[in-house]
Formats: C-alpha cells, sequence, structure tokens
C-alpha cells in the first residue's frame, strides 16, 4: 500500500471536521434548546448525549463489517450518510417537543440513536484507514493534525450555526441543521474522492471471513489489545469526569463569574492544544534524527502516553490543593498544566492506538479500533455522570465545598495514576512461555521492546 502524505492525511482530516460538525449540533445546541427555549428537564438532553455514546458499542461489529469487506471508504461514506440522517431526525424531534411532547421525545431517541450508529460506522473505519496508510514517523503529526480540525469544526459550526439561528425558530433549526449535515456529507464525498484506492481491494482476508462474535474472541484473546482497551476506559473515565465539574468548582469555591469560569475553559483548551503540538513536534524532531540518542527518542508514543497520565494526576492533585486551600492558589496555571498534559496523553493514546491496530491477527484492524472506540465511548458516556454525581455525593457528606471539590479531583488523579501503570503494563516485557504459546506471535510483545525510533514516531 502507498503509504499516505501529509495531503492525505489533511483529507482525512476534513473528514473528521465533517463528523464533528454535525455531532456539536446534536449535544451542543439541540441541548440549549430543549433546556433554555422549551423549558425541559436538564436531565433530558443529558440522557440523549448518554445514548449516543451507549449505542457506540456497536463500534467492533461495524469494524468487523470493514474488515471483511477490505475497504473502508464505504463505511465511512455510509455512517456519514446515517450520521447527518441523525442529526437531521433529532432536530426534528427537537422541534416536535414543543407541540407534542412525547412523540418530540420519540423520535429526538432515534435521531440521537441514528448519531451514534453513523460515528461508530465511519469514525472506527476513518481511524482503521489511518492506522494502516500512516507510517511510523508521521502518526503523532498525523492523530494531532486530524484531531486539531476536528476541533475546528466543532468551533466552526458553533460560530456559524449560532450566527444563522439569530433569531430563534423552529424553522432556523431545521434549516441550519439540514444545511449543516449536508455540506458535512458533501465535503466527506469530495475527501474521501480516490484516496483509499483500487488497491485495498486486495487486502480482504483469504478464505471464509469468521462471524462476528469469532473475531471479537480472536481479539479479545490477545493481551496488548484486552489491556489496551482496559487502559482506553479508565484513562477516558478519569479524562472526561473532570469536564463537567470544573467550571462550577471555580465558581463555587474561587467566585468566578460565568464569563470568568467560560474562559478558564479556554485556558485549559489552550493547554490541550499545546501539549498535541507539543507531541507533534517531538515525533517530527524524532523522525527527523531517528538514530539521535536523545532526538531519537522524545518521540515515543509510549513515554507520552505514560508521561501524560503521571502529568495530569498531578495537576490533578494541584487542584485538590487548590480546593483545600481556595482562594490564592494558582488555579489558571494549574488548569493550563491540566490541559496540557491532557493533550499530551490523548495525542499519545491515539498514536499507540494506531500502531497497535495492525498488530497480532491479520485482517482485525476494524474490530481492535472498534473495540476501543467502544471502551472509549462508554468511557465519555459514564464520565459525565461519574463526575458530576461524585461531586454532589461529596458536598453533601462534606460541609466545605473546596473540600468536597477537593476529594474529587484527588480520585480522578488516582485514575490517572492507574491509568498509566495499565500503559506501563502494556509496554512490559511477555514472559518467554506466554509468547512461545500465543496463537498470535506478536501480540503479546507489541510494546515489550520499548522505545525503538525506528519504530516509534
Amino acid at each position: 500500500m502507498t503509504p499516505f502524505g501529509w495531503g492525505s492525511i489533511a483529507r482525512l482530516g476534513l473528514v473528521q471536521m465533517a463528523l464533528g460538525a454535525i455531532v456539536v449540533l446534536t449535544t451542543s445546541t439541540l441541548n440549549r434548546v430543549m433546556v433554555v427555549e422549551l423549558a425541559l428537564p436538564a436531565l433530558l438532553p443529558g440522557m440523549l448525549v448518554a445514548l449516543h455514546y451507549l449505542v457506540q458499542i456497536a463500534r467492533p461489529r461495524m469494524g468487523h463489517g470493514s474488515d471483511v469487506g477490505g475497504r473502508r471508504t464505504p463505511w465511512i461514506v455510509g455512517g456519514m450518510a446515517v450520521l447527518g440522517i441523525g442529526g437531521v431526525v433529532a432536530a426534528l424531534g427537537t422541534v416536535w417537543m414543543a407541540t407534542d411532547r412525547s412523540a418530540g421525545i420519540a423520535l429526538a431517541v432515534l435521531g440521537f440513536a441514528l448519531v451514534g450508529l453513523g460515528v461508530s460506522a465511519s469514525g472506527t473505519s476513518l481511524l482503521v484507514m489511518l492506522a494502516k496508510r500512516v507510517p511510523a514517523g508521521r502518526r503523532a503529526g498525523a492523530a494531532t493534525l486530524v484531531w486539531m480540525m476536528m476541533i475546528a469544526g466543532f468551533a466552526l459550526t458553533a460560530g456559524l450555526a449560532g450566527h444563522f439561528l439569530e433569531p430563534y425558530s423552529p424553522e432556523r433549526l431545521l434549516a441550519v441543521t439540514a444545511g449543516v449535515s449536508l455540506i458535512a456529507f458533501a465535503l466527506a464525498l469530495v475527501a474521501l474522492r480516490g484516496l483509499e484506492g483500487e488497491q485495498a481491494h486486495y487486502e480482504r482476508p483469504n478464505g471464509d471471513a469468521p462471524r462476528f462474535k469469532e473475531a471479537l474472541n480472536q481479539v479479545w484473546s490477545e493481551p496488548v489489545a484486552r489491556r489496551f482497551t482496559i487502559f482506553v476506559f479508565v484513562s477516558m473515565l478519569a479524562y472526561s469526569a473532570q469536564d463537567l465539574i470544573l467550571e462550577p468548582f471555580a465558581g463555587t469555591v474561587f467566585g468566578y463569574t460565568p464569563g470568568a469560569s467560560t474562559q478558564l475553559s479556554g485556558v485549559q483548551h489552550g493547554g490541550v492544544l499545546v501539549g498535541m503540538l507539543l507531541v507533534a513536534f517531538s515525533g517530527a524532531l524524532a523522525a527527523r534524527f531517528p538514530v539521535h540518542p536523545v532526538l531519537g527518542r522524545i518521540g515515543s508514543l509510549r513515554a507520552w502516553t505514560i508521561g501524560g497520565c503521571i502529568a495530569s494526576a498531578l495537576a490533578l492533585f494541584g487542584l485538590t490543593l487548590a480546593g483545600l486551600n481556595g482562594e490564592g492558589s494558582p488555579l489558571k496555571a494549574t488548569v493550563f498544566a491540566l490541559g496540557l498534559a491532557n493533550g499530551a496523553f490523548s495525542i499519545g493514546a491515539i498514536g499507540s492506538m494506531m500502531r497497535l491496530a495492525s498488530e497480532g491477527r491479520q485482517a482485525r484492524e476494524g474490530v481492535r479500533m472498534g473495540l476501543w472506540g467502544a471502551a472509549q465511548a462508554v468511557a465519555f458516556g459514564l464520565g459525565g455522570l461519574v463526575g458530576t454525581g461524585a461531586s454532589d455525593l461529596a458536598r453533601w457528606l462534606i460541609a466545605t465545598p473546596g473540600s468536597a471539590y477537593a476529594v474529587v479531583f484527588a480520585l480522578e488523579g488516582l485514575l490517572f495514576l492507574l491509568s498509566a501503570m495499565l500503559a506501563w503494563r502494556i509496554s512490559a516485557p511477555v514472559p518467554r512461555t506466554q509468547v512461545r504459546t500465543s496463537p498470535f506471535p506478536n501480540a503479546g510483545d507489541a510494546f515489550a521492546a520499548g522505545p525503538n525510533p525506528r519504530q516509534l514516531s
């Protein structure tokens, strides 16, 4: 297969941007309309967003379908079509809630479920294509570019949609949603045209393709795939649990106004961006000087993943101290450090995911990527509930709000330390007896060799 250059990677980034544009409308804009314009309980959009994560347990099945077919493009295009339809159906359901609440909610449930299925099909196959076609030296940069383009899609869509929704009306909401969905689908079609190439047909597995359950069992029996699934779930649970409590923490303990707490969130996202760029830059240096004793090793995705988890834990422990000490603590600097560590960890983990997808039994890349994507989605769905629920429980048990938040941040920091241990265990050498008896000779030691500068970006 011809490796992807930066132009091809950017084209996949455009697809990811299109995907993010539709998702941000359903998870943010429709959320606000239900709560503000329709005066519905915030629990309703929260449950709908959780549903769109829950149905992503279908990711391994979607990945298996693309493994069997041998091509990823039809699954990406089909997933984008389902995603766009789901966004429009969800908007229709939201508008219908104004006149018939029960029918509108039922239609919105269908719409959000379609959104989750569309993300599962398109997102999983897109990542598999990246994993199989991006050279090792470009993986950190590729992950950074694709995710930054997705974030750009979030921001661009939110800004333009907000402009065209003023003044709000149900008709405007439907028109904007349908317009964004059509543009996003067209952008994906243009970006994917001729990208995969006809040679992808020859990657189809030989012989009769196994049933999905058999393929999933084969992947789960691989030590690295199983351990990495657990790592993804724990780390993403820690990553997402602090999202919904950081701004309330700043307002309750430090007296931040809504505008100031929103700016604090911007400081965190700025740190995430810097962390992503830092990993990409280090990967570029390592690829440029692969035999250098220092520069050749700073691009190790293994090191960035483990180090990012540890640094995230330390930043959360810093927030723990801020909760105990109250005003006077360097809150902005600590939040920026948390974002920096989160950004470095996430790109390290995504890059490692791209590399590990091809380890073990052949023609199972889609199942592996789907398994990890499902673990991430479930963790994100639970993260908000766990974070907010734990903070409510802590505030009920502990009279001082700062101390209550400190307990929650400390627990999240411990989750990140556990994630670092899990990532280190993935990297640890496998006993010889296990390697000899394993039916997948490359699966047990995928990380065992450590940071080889010629193989790791």
